[in-house]
């Protein structure tokens, strides 16, 4: 079998994103709650300037009707099916108060509130399909096909699907493997980000495990199948993040939570003002224009319509500087949390390794930058990460790389080059020496990976490289730990030394590292069993179980998966690593403010109310009192759309 394991030449291609899934986004016009919301607000948008202009009725009249019939039969067809089950749902409740707006004059007002919660309802329909799309588009990882060896050494294509435990394929250079197993022959490194979150490609040899949907390296692997394919592990993810979306607790605004019992009220409440005064004898007319007046201003919209301006005031400051939180109840939720766990590759990181330390060896007579252009010039024809790395180092310290020839490469071991006139090689210590250095020892010890660099067959210099800490990473958990209480958690499949080591540099007391994505959920579920509601912050497939079953989840956005950013309530689209405490005050800020206007809206429909039924209560001027109500509650919410509420919530303040 020696020579099937022989490496092939691998095409050069643009180097493939860690964690990257094949895009599969459902058209919003796909969706059929969008299309209905989309009519019934171009038939608004169409209708209202008419009116405002003065134009005949007959012009905008019909615009209306169709807003209201386009924008309101779904919500209302779903409330009449709840209400068969001896359910009164809100969406019911508004499209009858739309209605009853309709029947004394109010039109406009009342088609506003259809198109509100068509909107409403098509966004999150949206978000389903889009979390779905994500889920689905991770199986692409795996890839389609995979080679099959047969015991007399024959090739054969099959589809993964096929594979059986106890089957052996063959992983070429550059290919996904396409099945959980372990490693039969062959030697090579290969990129886990997807399942691990590892920064780094791992060496791969004789006896060592391997993961469907990683990406080999520059050797070839001989593997025998462990697992079926319905049973690996980005199987178990797709799982893991669809049971964790289902049974994750219903969100619900503050206000929805007591829905029932306010709408049962209120219709109870408005049937009693017209039957009472009914039965005693007062005219019809009298009778229904008291109840309409009633339902107007004791309408639950007002209420919803004094949650709404704080929070979306929130999400468009956050927009505003880089963070993208997906709705309104995530922004209310970010407020809730008290513990926070924080992935540790692309998020406490920046994700990419990066050389940290230049140390030339005694008796070698080189300088740093001798040692760093001499191994930058030899890994400069490599697609190996780490070469990247040390040809990026060089670059950036504007040294000029000479020409190398006779370039090999071997698996496991490093690359070799002649670089005016000298043999280099650059590669692993413990692979190149038979003692490795005590220097290399240091810097392993101190979690960066050593890269050894031998001139002529004598001991140089060595490379340390390490994926570097973000700037504000320590800040942040600083401020994060100040918000919550507790100190966050670092959560993380990267080994326990360098994770124990880039923990340290944080501030970071709790290290969890090793864990593979299952793992990370069991952690986060133990902490929402402990009563902690928990913030996950991640970027990478790996991490999306554990999104989708926190309380909240966030994702880097620059480098992170589709699945992550998909499954997440919000994403740090700049990668700005501060932004997430400063969003979480943001939203305790909204959180105060949505219960002031609750107070104030109470007490306006309170005294409304109390007018009517005590006394005459001229439509208009009830009409003017429930939208004057809405407009102060408005303008109370809209001071988060300030600048100088982000940066209160950005120095720590509560926004």
């Amino acid at each position: 079998m020696t020579s099937t394991l022989t490496p092939q030449p691998v095409e050069r291609t643009k180097p493939e994103r860690p964690g990257a899934v094949a895009r599969r986004r459902t058209r919003v016009l796909a969706l059929p709650e969008a299309r209905w919301a989309a009519a019934a607000t171009v038939c608004f948008l169409l209708a209202l300037p008419l009116q405002l202009t003065g134009a005949p009725a007959w012009t905008w009249g019909p615009l209306y009707a169709l807003s209201y019939v386009t924008g309101g039969w779904e919500p209302g067809w779903e409330g009449l099916k709840a209400l068969k089950e001896r359910t009164l749902d809100v969406d019911l409740l508004m499209v009858v108060a739309a209605l009853g707006a309709a029947s004394i004059g109010q039109v406009m007002d009342g088609a506003l509130l259809i198109v509100i919660f068509a909107t409403s309802g098509a966004l999150e329909a949206l978000a389903t399909a889009r979390t779905a799309d994500s889920v689905r588009g991770l199986l692409d990882l795996a890839p389609a096909t995979a080679t099959r060896l047969s015991p007399d050494g024959g090739e054969q294509a099959v589809s993964v699907e096929e594979l059986a435990v106890g089957d052996t394929v063959l992983v070429r250079p550059g290919e996904r493997v396409g099945a959980d197993g372990r490693v039969l022959d062959g030697a090579s490194e290969v990129d886990q980000a997807t399942i691990t979150g590892e920064p780094l490609p791992v060496p791969k040899e004789r006896g060592d495990e391997v993961f469907a949907g990683t990406l080999n390296g520059t050797g070839a692997l001989r593997i025998r199948v462990e697992r079926d394919a319905s049973d690996s592990v980005i199987a178990r993810i797709v799982r893991m993040v669809q049971e964790a979306s289902e049974t994750k607790a219903p969100t619900q605004l503050f206000i929805e939570k007591v829905e029932q019992r306010y709408s049962l009220g209120m219709v109870a409440a408005t049937l009693a003002v017209f039957l009472v005064p009914l039965a005693f004898g007062e005219q019809l007319t009298d009778a229904l224009l008291r109840a309409m007046t009633f339902m107007i201003v004791a309408s639950p919209c007002a209420v919803v319509l004094a949650t709404m301006p704080p929070l979306l005031s929130a999400i468009a400051n956050a927009g505003r500087h880089g963070v993208l939180v997906k709705s309104a109840v995530v922004m209310e939720r970010l407020g809730q949390v008290d513990a926070v766990a924080l992935d540790k590759t692309g998020t406490l990181t920046e994700g990419s390794p990066r050389v940290t330390d230049v140390r030339p060896l005694p008796g070698s007579g080189l300088e740093e930058d001798e040692v760093l252009t001499l191994a930058a010039a030899a890994e400069r024809p490599s697609e190996h990460p780490l070469a990247r790395a040390v040809v990026d180092a060089a670059r950036e310290r504007g040294l000029g790389l000479p020409d190398a020839a006779d370039f090999t490469s071997a698996p496991g071991l490093g690359v070799t080059a002649v670089v005016g006139g000298r043999t280099v090689t650059v590669g692993a210590p413990a692979r190149l020496l038979d003692v490795t250095p005590g220097a290399a020892a240091e810097l392993e010890e101190s979690g960066r990976t050593a890269v050894l660099v031998v001139v002529d067959g004598t001991p140089a210099g060595l490379l340390g490289i390490a994926d570097r800490l973000r700037p504000d990473a320590a800040a942040t958990v600083a401020s994060l730990a100040t918000l919550t209480g507790t100190a966050p958690v670092l959560l993380t499949g990267d080994n326990p030394r360098a994770a124990a080591h880039l923990a340290a540099e944080a501030g970071i007391d709790d290290v969890r590292a090793g864990l593979l994505p299952q793992d990370k959920l069991a952690a986060v579920q133990e902490m929402e069993r402990a009563g902690r509601k928990v913030l996950v912050v991640g970027d990478g497939v790996n991490d999306a179980p554990a999104l989708a079953a926190a309380h909240t989840g966030i994702a880097m956005g620059r480098a992170g998966s589709d699945l992550a950013l998909e499954t997440a309530d919000a994403v740090i689209v700049r990668d700005e690593l501060a932004a997430v405490p400063a969003t979480v005050a943001l939203s305790r800020r909204a959180r105060r403010l949505v219960v002031q206007n609750l107070v104030i809206a109470g007490v306006f429909i309170a005294g409304l109310v109390v007018w009517d039924l005590a006394g005459d209560l001229p439509l208009p001027l009830g009409v003017a009192g429930h939208e004057g109500s809405t407009v102060l509650v408005g303008l109370n919410g809209l001071r988060l759309l300030r600048e100088g509420a982000w940066q209160r919530a950005a120095a720590g303040g509560n926004g």
